[in-house]
């Protein structure tokens, strides 16, 4: 039954690739780490919290079987992720503090190499450190897709829970 599920997975995920565009929208929580500003230092510590962050949420959003579970676990755990971030700050030595806020947003389209994440209003775990108003790492928090920048090129790292789920069946 295993094989059979990760079976339909593999079709999913190349039937994704080819496409070019993740159809996600509608049942999507996207996460926002915006830093305080561009200063390189604010964007330096944005990455530690963004470990720390998502560190911390994976076991609880990993376990979610649908949308509805998976904003609700989000939901429940906003003072905790504010908690997470700002000990990083403080370990940091900031203290200009966090807000963590699960909310609906317009975003645009965003492409890399080939993949599309449509523009439109998503559902959104937003976590604002100091004024919020420097670039922010962004990844798919629920379905568990997350694009992330691969050392300092414009290559992208595609993960997905089913995939490594199944090379963990398969080797």
């Amino acid at each position: 039954m295993k094989k059979f599920f990760c079976f339909l997975g593999i079709v999913s995920i190349i039937a994704v690739l080819f496409s070019g565009v993740f159809e996600v929208k509608n049942e999507c929580i996207r996460i926002h780490v915006r830093a305080n500003s561009n200063n390189a230092i604010d964007q330096c510590v944005k990455y530690q919290v963004k470990d720390s962050i998502v560190e911390y949420l994976t076991p609880y959003v990993s376990g979610a079987t649908t949308f509805d579970e998976a904003k609700k676990i989000v939901g429940t755990k906003l003072q905790e992720v504010e908690r997470v971030a700002n000990q990083v700050l403080v370990n940091n030595g900031f203290y200009y503090g966090v807000r963590a806020n699960l909310t609906r947003e317009q975003f645009p389209a965003r492409k890399y190499d080939g993949y599309t994440l449509e523009a439109g209003v998503y559902d959104a775990l937003i976590v604002e450190l100091g004024d919020g108003v420097g670039d922010n790492w962004w990844c798919v928090l629920f379905p568990p897709l997350c694009f992330s920048p691969k050392g300092s090129g414009n290559t992208i790292e595609y993960k997905s829970k089913l995939a490594e789920l199944c090379q963990s069946i398969f080797g």
